[in-house]
C-alpha cells in the first residue's frame, strides 16, 4: 500500500469531515474499487464515453483521480471500461459515486454499530466495503443485478480483505437470506418502494432510498417501519439520487409532434417545470408522463395512453397551451403546482411518504395534508 495513497485518504476523509466513517475512509483504498480503468465523459455529447485506463497514466496521477471526490462511470451500456476497445456510445450503467455523496447516503440511514444493513445495488463494492469496516462483515448483505458489475465487486471486496455476503439478483426484491434487516439502504433511485423491501425490514428499522421519477423528479425518502407493516416519513433535505433501477427507468419516448390538441389559457409559466421542486411537484400530478423542452415550448408525453401537452407564452400575454389525449395532463399538473404554491413552494422535504400494502402516498406538510399517489 503506497504512501501516496495513505495519504490521499487522509485528505479525502479530512475534507469529507465525517466523525462517524473517519476510520474507514482512512481505511478502504478507493483504487481497488475503479479497477484498471474508468469511463470519461466526452465534452461536447453526453452519451459519449472513452475509457481511461490506470496503464497508460503514472500510478501517482491514477491515485489523485481515485481519491478525488468524484463519481467515475465503470460501466457504460453494459461495458466494462477495462474491457472497452474506444469510444462507447450510450447511458451509464454502473459508477463509484463520489465518496462525499456515498457519506451523506450513510449518514442520512443513521448507521450505528450493532446494526445489521441490507445495501441494494453493490455498485463497484467501495460503500460496501466502508460498511463492513465499520460494522463487521456479519452486519453487511449486499445484492447486485448485474452478474458482471457483481463479479469485479466480489473480487474487489475480497481482495480488500472483506467478507460480507454478497448476492447477485434482483435487488427490487431484498435479500432474504440475513432479513430481518435494521437499516435498507438503496444505491439506486426507485420509482416506487418496492414491497419485499417492507417484509425484510424489522418494526422501528429504516428505508433510505431516493426517489426518481420519469419527468427527473426526486426526493430523498428516510421512512421509519412501523409494528403494522407500513411505513412513513418525510422526505430529507438533499436531494440526492443515483442511477435508477433498471425496470424503474421510462418507456422510449416517441419524436414530439407540435400543434396538436385543444388549446386554452393556462395559470403557470411552463417554465417552472425546469427548477427541481416544481418538477417533483408536476411529476407527482402525472407519473405517467415524461418532460422535455423546446427553443418555445415545455412539453409533457404519456406513452402510455399517447396524451400529450405543449405549453408556451402566447404572444397575447400569459401563457397557454394544447392539450390532445384522454389523459388532461397539464390540467393535473397545474392544479398540483398551484396547491405547492399556496403553500409556500416548499422544498421536497416539506413533502412526505406513506406506504402501506394497499398504495403509497405522497403528502404536502403532513400526512393529513394533499396527497397524490405513486404508480403502482
Amino acid at each position: 500500500m503506497s504512501d501516496t495513497a495513505s495519504r490521499l485518504r487522509l485528505e479525502l476523509a479530512e475534507k469529507i469531515g465525517s466523525a462517524r466513517w473517519r476510520k474507514a475512509l482512512d481505511l478502504v483504498p478507493r483504487e481497488r474499487f475503479l479497477g484498471e480503468a474508468v469511463y470519461q465523459c466526452d465534452k461536447t455529447r453526453g452519451d459519449l464515453w472513452a475509457p481511461l485506463r490506470r496503464a497508460n497514466m503514472p500510478e501517482d496521477e491514477w491515485l489523485a483521480l481515485a481519491y478525488a471526490d468524484e463519481t467515475w462511470v465503470t460501466q457504460v451500456a453494459g461495458v466494462m471500461a477495462e474491457g472497452a476497445t474506444g469510444t462507447v456510445t450510450g447511458q451509464p450503467g454502473s459508477s463509484s459515486t463520489l465518496p462525499s455523496l456515498v457519506i451523506r447516503m450513510l449518514e442520512a440511514a443513521e448507521i450505528e454499530e450493532g446494526d445489521k444493513v441490507l445495501e441494494i445495488g453493490t455498485g463497484t463494492g467501495y460503500s460496501t466495503t466502508l460498511m463492513c469496516q465499520r460494522l463487521g462483515n456479519e452486519a453487511v448483505t449486499s445484492i447486485e443485478y448485474d452478474s458482471v458489475v457483481a463479479a469485479r465487486a466480489r473480487d474487489a471486496i475480497i481482495g480488500a480483505g472483506y467478507a460480507p455476503t454478497l448476492a447477485v439478483g434482483d435487488g427490487l426484491y431484498g435479500c432474504e437470506e440475513n432479513a430481518p434487516y435494521d437499516r435498507l439502504i438503496a444505491t439506486c433511485s426507485v420509482r416506487t418502494i418496492p414491497h419485499a423491501w417492507m417484509q425484510q425490514v424489522r418494526a422501528g428499522g429504516t428505508i433510505t432510498v431516493p426517489i426518481w421519477g420519469w419527468m427527473g423528479g426526486v426526493a430523498f425518502a428516510h421512512l421509519r417501519m412501523a409494528g403494522d407493516g407500513t411505513a412513513t416519513g418525510p422526505f430529507l433535505e438533499d436531494s440526492l439520487y443515483f442511477m435508477t433501477a433498471r425496470s424503474h427507468l421510462p418507456p422510449p419516448r416517441p419524436p414530439l409532434v407540435r400543434g396538436i390538441g385543444d388549446a386554452r389559457k393556462t395559470r403557470i409559466d411552463p417554465s417552472i417545470l425546469q427548477g427541481g421542486a416544481a418538477r417533483w411537484v408536476a411529476q407527482l400530478a402525472v407519473p405517467q408522463a415524461q418532460v422535455s423542452w423546446g427553443a418555445d415550448a415545455t412539453f409533457l408525453v404519456d406513452v402510455g395512453t399517447g396524451s400529450r401537452a405543449e405549453a408556451q407564452a402566447d404572444p397575447a400575454g400569459g401563457w397557454r397551451v394544447l392539450q390532445h389525449g384522454r389523459v388532461r395532463l397539464w390540467d393535473a399538473v397545474e392544479e398540483a403546482i398551484e396547491t405547492w404554491q399556496e403553500a409556500g413552494q416548499p422544498h421536497q422535504s416539506g413533502f412526505g411518504l406513506t406506504v402501506t400494502p394497499e398504495g403509497q402516498s405522497v403528502w404536502l406538510g403532513t400526512p393529513d395534508g394533499p396527497t397524490w399517489e405513486l404508480p403502482a
